[in-house]
């Protein structure tokens, strides 16, 4: 797999079945390993062990609807009081991150309304606030961290 820019970590990888699992701390299981799963656990991995983000406040994968149609956001942390907090978007290194995928990150977030977005695909990550009341969205500069 290629190198992520984002801290390594100590993963588990076997193969079975002609293809390459790997292990998810969050929802323990082995995943397959596509490019998109191997930026996903390097970024809750870095959530978790450099950021210290709370683990139990970290959902992957999780249902959403949006105009009807049901989309599956990427990783979603949730504030103390159980309301999503941040949204992050992950695409495989070889995705380029476009205007478009920032609109379809901001649009499924529209649906959810955390204070943040994260649009990573390992290499290049994008962070953004939105202030709903005033409905304006900034970039930032670094990864905010958990209050």
């Amino acid at each position: 797999m290629i190198q992520l820019n984002l801290p390594p970590f100590d993963y588990q990888v076997t193969k079975a079945d002609g293809k390459l699992w790997i292990f998810d701390i969050l929802r323990k299981k082995r995943l397959v390993l596509t490019p998109e799963e191997w930026v996903r656990q390097h970024f809750i991995h870095y959530l978790i062990q450099v950021l210290k983000y709370p683990r139990s406040l970290i959902k992957v994968e999780g249902g959403l609807s949006y105009n009807q149609l049901s989309k599956r956001s990427d990783i979603v942390v949730f504030n103390r009081t159980g309301n999503p907090w941040m949204v992050i978007e992950c695409k495989a290194p070889d995705i380029a991150i476009s205007q478009q995928t920032l609109h379809q990150a901001a649009t499924y977030n529209a649906t959810l309304k955390a204070d943040f977005l994260v649009v990573t695909n390992g290499l290049n990550h994008f962070y953004f606030r939105t202030d709903w009341s005033a409905n304006i969205t900034e970039a930032l500069p670094a990864m905010p961290v958990f209050e």
